[in-house]
């Protein structure tokens, strides 16, 4: 385990430095006449409270995730998720899809969410949570369902704000996102998750497990 998170670590700086990402938008995106909201998917989420609770088909180990990240680098890249104005499309992973990843990473499933997230904590450090983090971010792009469906169907490689990239299958109906992991199960979007934050430049698909930036 202190491979991978020397590994994922290396990885984050890498991309981080080469991408530039957090710094602006693609140009084409910055000059198109803009009628959309600026609501963050952060404040959205957030409209629960972020307390960890018995509901393990939302985000609160996401969120725990998110402000680990920016209490330890208050200038991660991860606070685009907090800034509205910035368009952006996230990959949600639900609080059962983090759960899963404990399990296969451990061989366990820890019962509650307060055990996943101090699991996760002990597993990975905030460099490795903060490449996990981004790499489910397609920033400067707002990506709705109809898009999303699209991109599917054509197979479509989407960048992401870690620097590596997801590939977007249509199978058998269900959409599917193959990450750099060909060993655990690929994530597949949530329908009834979908668009979460529509109307805003910042929209949030729901997905059931948790995108892995390499091979482990």
């Amino acid at each position: 385990m202190k491979n991978l998170v020397t590994r994922l670590a290396a990885l984050t700086a890498g991309a981080l430095v080469a991408t530039g990402v957090g710094i602006g938008v693609p140009a084409d995106a910055a000059t198109q006449h803009d009628r959309a909201g600026t609501k963050s998917l952060a404040k959205v989420l957030a409209a629960d409270g972020t307390k960890l609770d018995r509901n393990w088909e939302d985000f609160d180990i996401l969120e725990q995730a998110v402000l680990a990240v920016l209490a330890a680098k208050p200038t991660s890249p991860v606070a685009l998720l907090t800034d509205g104005s910035v368009r952006l499309t996230a990959f949600l992973p639900t609080d059962q899809a983090f759960r899963d990843l404990v399990g296969d990473l451990t061989g366990k499933r820890p019962g509650t969410e307060k055990k996943v997230v101090n699991k996760l904590l002990k597993l990975a450090d905030v460099n490795t949570i903060e490449a996990v983090l981004l790499y489910h971010v397609v920033a400067g792009k707002t990506l709705t369902s109809p898009k999303v469906i699209k991109a599917a169907k054509k197979g479509t490689k989407l960048t992401t704000a870690q620097g590596g990239t997801v590939k977007v299958k249509d199978r058998k109906g269900n959409i599917t996102l193959v990450d750099k992991d060909p060993d655990f199960a690929n994530a597949v979007v949530i329908l009834n998750g979908i668009d979460i934050n529509r109307g805003n430049k910042q929209v949030g698909h729901a997905i059931d497990r948790v995108l892995l930036p390499i091979d482990l």
